[in-house]
């Protein structure tokens, strides 16, 4: 079973890669640059400030869990720490989706629904990978 979730480890982390590459796309389709426009400027730096941050965390999530994998079940301190941390990321994740953000203002059409239901999925998949990783490391399985 190891080999199997050492796999489903690194495909999650080529997925947070590939999230990050998507996420360089968002600005531009939610036209940060105008939306920005309208607060100080301390502010609009603050927030791209944030969303530099997320994606570098994304970014090594996915790097951790490519190169790292088997790294993940070792039962140590850091194995525990690491996947706990993750988990605890992305269902953070989950629940602002679904009880935080009002989407009434969210751009419309098929192509931003479809987006928004890629991303819930990711996001799903990684709470459940990194979820069961930690179970892995805290209970016998």
């Amino acid at each position: 079973m190891s080999s199997h979730i050492i796999l489903i480890i690194q495909l999650a982390g080529f997925l947070q890669i590939a999230l990050c590459i998507g996420s360089l796309l968002i600005p531009k389709l939610l036209n940060w640059k105008a939306e920005l426009s309208n607060v100080s400027k301390i502010i609009s730096q603050i927030f791209w400030t944030y969303a530099g941050y997320i994606l570098v965390i994304n970014l090594f999530f996915g790097l951790i869990s490519i190169f790292g994998a088997a790294a993940f079940l070792e039962k140590s301190f850091f194995s525990k720490a690491i996947s706990v941390f993750i988990f605890l990321y992305w269902l953070t994740r989950i629940i602002i989706q679904f009880f935080y953000f009002d989407t009434k203002s969210a751009p419309q059409g098929f192509i931003y629904k479809l987006g928004e239901i890629a991303l819930i999925c990711l996001f799903i998949f990684f709470t459940a990978v990194y979820g069961w990783v930690t179970a892995l490391n805290y209970f016998e399985c």
